[in-house]
């Protein structure tokens, strides 16, 4: 199982400027590269590096490892292009925002991410520095810190690439660890059905509720503040809306990892599996109001499962994902499903049985059900036939 983990460098002022022009020249590089790939429909790494690669040597003082990795990072945006296209990501053919995506070259930023193999960066674990490729030559004995924890892992099962980036002035390695997965229990204990929202993120079906309601009224403000800053664009109030960015994206991250580190403990703890909705393109399906538009869009439905699903790997419990289609609507203790059976947000009365219950917590028993059905058929890419009432 690779995980990656984050170190800050602690460089000089000489070897941070040193760092920075690295990263400017190598995604200036990348820029030609991509223009050319995109002028001559070249995508792929043996065929464009033939083009390019003295190009980018001469041109910009790259290294021969250098040049490599800045042609294989713009073959990888443009496949990563390709398969965003072909899973329907940039809309439908023929939109707007499939156009602007196809429309011109891909760019990278100056301050980019640029990858890092073994010849251009050696550790030294025990003293905790690094020793770095740049266009101004090799820098040594940079210092580097983190998380203990995550130091001690580094300097065991540290295996592949790192990634050099630059954050508020700050730079940063990301590398990349190889840990063993423990063996996925066998014979789950029945599923904890998880149900992702707005007004709850997440609902699952022991009873527990993370409620979303301050989260919402926060970034309701952070957008509010972003858009006041905006009108004014003086330079006080752009140096604010500096400090400011990622703010929002900064919490998002971490209230996504505390939900799901205690789902996954309960489900490890209790012997259970994870059943996740499978919300893959519920941007392009839903059709909600512009307000509601702009709070769907906002929240990240999907970094919350994916740190889900990769901690439950870490721990050993089954996950399984099921179709979402009607759980809002279908009875978890007799399956009848109407559009009627919600008549509010929060309240879930069914037609047929006379059950209610809070309509999240209904449906995240729902999805425990459909994730148990699917685990004890071994069918997990099918779904289930629902019994639809008009």
């Amino acid at each position: 199982m690779k995980l990656v983990i984050r170190v800050k460098l602690l460089p000089t002022p000489q070897q941070a400027s040193a760092l920075q022009a690295t990263l400017h020249a190598c995604n200036e590089a990348a820029n030609h590269a991509s223009r050319c790939a995109f002028t001559t429909g070249i995508k792929r790494n043996r065929e464009l590096r033939t083009q390019i690669y003295a190009q980018l040597k001469d041109r910009w003082g790259l290294g021969a490892q250098a040049a490599q990795h800045v042609i294989k990072k713009t073959c990888d945006a443009y496949a990563a292009l390709a398969g965003g296209l072909k899973a329907g990501t940039f809309g439908r053919p023929g939109s707007k925002r499939r156009a602007k995506a196809t429309g011109k070259p891909i760019t990278f930023r100056p301050d980019a991410a640029q990858p890092y193999d073994d010849r251009m960066l050696s550790w030294q674990t025990e003293q905790r520095t690094i020793s770095i490729w740049t266009v101004q030559g090799r820098m040594k004995r940079i210092p580097y810190t983190g998380q203990e924890d995550q130091l001690v892992l580094l300097a065991r099962r540290r295996q592949g690439e790192s990634d050099l980036i630059q954050q508020n002035g700050h730079w940063y390695l990301l590398a990349t660890i190889d840990l063993p997965e423990p063996p996925e229990n066998p014979a789950p204990q029945g599923f904890i059905g998880v149900d992702l929202g707005i007004e709850n993120i997440a609902t699952t079906s022991t009873g527990k509720r993370h409620s979303g309601r301050q989260t919402n009224r926060t970034r309701e403000n952070d957008r509010r503040l972003r858009r006041d800053l905006a009108k004014k664009n003086t330079r006080s109030a752009k140096r604010r809306a500096k400090r400011n960015a990622g703010k929002q994206a900064r919490r998002t991250r971490d209230i996504n990892h505390k939900i799901s580190k205690h789902i996954v403990a309960e489900a490890q703890r209790t012997g259970r599996g994870i059943a996740l909705e499978d919300l893959s393109g519920i941007r392009e399906r839903a059709r909600l109001k512009k307000p509601q538009r702009v709070t769907l869009n906002s929240w990240a439905f999907g970094q919350l499962g994916s740190f889900i699903a990769y901690k439950a790997r870490k721990a050993g419990v089954p996950v399984v994902y099921v179709n979402p289609a009607y759980t809002s609507q279908e009875c978890s203790q007799c399956h009848h499903i109407d559009k009627r059976n919600r008549p509010r947000q929060a309240v879930f009365t069914c037609r047929s049985c006379g059950f209610v219950e809070h309509a999240d917590l209904n449906a995240s028993h729902t999805i425990a059900q459909r994730g148990w059905w699917m685990w004890v058929r071994g069918a997990e890419s099918q779904v289930p036939v629902l019994r639809l009432v008009a």
